[in-house]
């Protein structure tokens, strides 16, 4: 396990030395398919940051995401790009959620981190990526959930 965390560390600024680079779009607007999944707005603030709302729903209930992000390119290939981040989440979940085993109705708050690939592609205005999505639960059922894996394809303009 430590041996995994020393990897990604190094991955990490490994990749971080590569440079900034200047994001391919502005904004993005589409859908995320996962355990989780729903729809979803990525809007850059500046060269390598962006901001991504994400607002999930399914039977078990539904879900606000918002998360602050920095962007890189990876493995110097144009338009693919390594990203990571964090923020909160908001939600309403019910009995349907696989863990929840009969606990009724309930408010959830808590904290998100993001980390992913997302390619542009040069030909279309479209973005497709691929992330891991971790949640710590506060408020409402507490506890990690590591599970939050996800594709996205977005509409970029």
């Amino acid at each position: 396990m430590m041996f995994m965390r020393r990897l990604i560390l190094a991955a990490i600024a490994c990749l971080m030395a590569t440079g900034i680079f200047a994001q391919d779009y502005r904004t993005g607007v589409g859908l995320r398919g996962g355990y989780v999944s729903g729809v979803t707005v990525k809007h850059f603030i500046d060269q390598p940051t962006a901001i991504e709302g994400i607002f999930s729903f399914g039977i078990w209930g539904i879900n606000a995401t918002g998360l602050y992000e920095i962007h890189a390119r990876a493995f110097d290939v144009q338009g693919l790009n390594w990203f990571y981040g964090f923020g909160g989440h908001i939600g309403q979940w019910n009995d349907d959620y696989p863990l929840l085993d009969g606990r009724g109705q309930f408010a959830v708050i808590g904290l998100d981190a993001i980390i992913g690939l997302e390619y542009a592609i040069q030909e279309i205005p479209f973005t497709l990526s691929a992330d891991w999505k971790p949640t710590l639960n506060f408020w409402g059922y507490p506890g990690f959930i590591g599970f939050g894996g996800a594709l996205s394809i977005r509409y970029v303009f």
